[in-house]
Formats: C-alpha cells, structure tokens, sequence
C-alpha cells in the first residue's frame, strides 16, 4: 500500500444540459490539509445544498484523516443567449406593471433588458434532477482520484525524506557504540592510576594501616569506576532506538493509515536521543545526541502531515 500525505490539492469541472438553463459549467475544488482527525466541510451554491449528505459518504469512504474542503460552482454558459419570453410570461409582466404604476403613479416601465432579465428568472430554474445529482457525484469521485494521487505523490515525497532521516540516525547511533567502551577503559586507566599511587604511598604507617589504606584506596576506586559505567551505559537507549527506526521502516513499506504510529514512535525516539544526551560524559557524545534530536525534529514535523 501506498503512503498518503494529508495535504492535496485537485479541481475539476464538466458542462452539463439543465432545461431551459442550456448548458451550464460544473466545477468541483476539493482541498485537504493536516489534522489529527478527518474533518470536512463544505462550501456548496443552494441548488446542490441537498446533495451534501452523499458527498460527505463518498468523502469519508476515501479519505481517513485530514482537514478537508470541498467547493462547488454552478456558472451559465456565456455563449447562452437570452430565450425568447413566452406570451404568458409577457402577459403576467404586463399585469404586474399595471398594478405597480397604479399604486406608484411615478413608476416607469419596464424596458426590454428588465422584461429580459426578469422572463430569464421566470423560466430559468436549475433543476437538481436525478442527473444533476449522479453528475455532481460522478464529479466528485474524479476530483477524489485527483486527490489522492496528489496526496500519494506527496507521500512518497515524505517516505524518501524519512527513509534518509532513518539511515542518518542509524549512522549516528553507529558512531555512539563504541564510544562507551572508550570510556569505560578510560575510567578503569585512572583506577589503576589511583592504585598505583596508593601502592607508591610511603611514610611511617606500619604494615597493617597501609594494607587497610591500600585497600580503601581500591575499593573506592572500584565503586567510582562501576558507577561511571553504569551511569555513562546507553546500550538499553541505542538498542531502543535501533528498534524503533527498524519499526518505522516497516511501517512504511507497509503503508495505508500510519500517521499515529509514527507520531508515537517519534516521541519514543526523541526520548531516547534525550536519555542518550543526559548521559553524555563527553562532546563527542553531546553532539551525537543534538545531532539526533535535530533529525527527529525535522521527522516529527513531516510526520504531521502524513495519513
């Protein structure tokens, strides 16, 4: 399955045949945004107003997640030409000015672009037929489809920008293995130190004092070694990350819904680098860790918008 970004853009627009209307232009626009759930709206003209019940099925079928617009626009043909008034409309026209000049006796007549205009209301009713309605829904659909290979363009935009996120991170983590060990023999170097000033330690204690100080010497030194590795040890942290960047992986070789559980995942992440930092004992681990939360940051971010 696919990976789908929450943000897409997609119009389009058909003529159709409605009664004394002629033809008429059909557009459809449909938007979407991030979000943490699917939220959608509408922005319809009064004559499909009535058929928003079934676009809302039809966009909810398609689309998970994501904050969603949909417009619609209903425009006349300009090549349409007036229609020519029938007797009976002229008649009416006629009656309803005399009645009006003879309340308002300064009132004028009606000229020909107003017995136009006003014949043009009259028989000019969109009608929102059983055909109008499968257009508008057929419409739809393909502005869907448009949607959605907009979305999936953009989310394999994302899946490549997360993928180098993955390998960068993997090499960071990498590099902060063997750092410890390091360190750790680094520690064990100055308890030998210590061990061989305390057995260099001259002076007039008798034989029994200076084994009891060499021995504190020793045991001191040792508690201060075993603390350090235990507190400067991130191998619980770089094996939890390994397997979160290992989870995040298959999710999107898998693809289809996946946008909480990355977001999820990237909190455990950032946790991790975090830990990883508080532990730091030298620059070159600080920065490892700074360099980790900058990536999954910029992570986080497009992990927003995907579905």
């Amino acid at each position: 399955m696919a990976v789908y970004s929450m943000t897409g853009y997609a119009s389009t627009a058909t003529a159709l045949a409605n009664g004394s209307l002629g033809e008429i232009q059909l557009s459809i626009e449909i938007r979407s945004v991030n979000s943490r759930f699917l939220d959608v709206s509408f922005r319809l003209p009064d004559e499909l107003r009535q058929n928003e019940p079934a676009l809302r099925a039809l966009i909810t079928t398609n689309i998970k997640r994501g904050k969603v617009e949909i417009r619609a626009a209903i425009e006349n043909s300009l090549q349409n030409l007036p229609a020519r008034p029938s007797a009976a409309i002229l008649e009416q026209l006629l009656n309803i000015e005399k009645d009006v000049q003879n309340t308002l006796k300064e009132a004028r007549h009606l000229s020909v672009a107003d017995v136009l205009r006003l014949s043009s209301v009259a028989n000019n009713t969109f009608k929102n037929d059983a055909r109008t309605t499968q257009s508008v829904l057929d419409l739809t659909q393909s502005a869907v489809q448009d949607l959605l290979a907009s979305r999936e363009r953009e989310g394999a935009r994302l899946t490549l920008m997360l993928q180098s996120h993955l390998n960068q991170l993997r090499i960071l983590a990498a590099q902060a293995g063997p750092l410890i060990p390091k360190l750790v023999a680094q520690q064990r170097s100055k308890f030998m130190d210590r061990w061989n000033e305390a057995l260099s330690l001259g002076g007039s204690e008798t034989t029994e004092v200076r084994a009891e100080t060499l021995q504190l010497a020793m045991d001191r030194a040792l508690n201060e070694a075993t603390a350090f590795a235990i507190r400067i040890d991130v191998a619980e942290e770089l094996t939890r990350l390994a397997s979160h960047l290992d989870e995040i992986e298959r999710i999107l070789q898998k693809g289809g819904e996946m946008g909480k559980k990355l977001d999820f995942l990237i909190q455990e992440m950032h946790r991790e680098a975090n830990t990883l930092g508080s532990k730091s004992s030298v620059l070159e681990l600080t920065r490892i860790s700074v360099d980790m939360k900058v990536l999954i940051e910029q992570m986080r971010e497009q992990v927003q918008n995907i579905e």
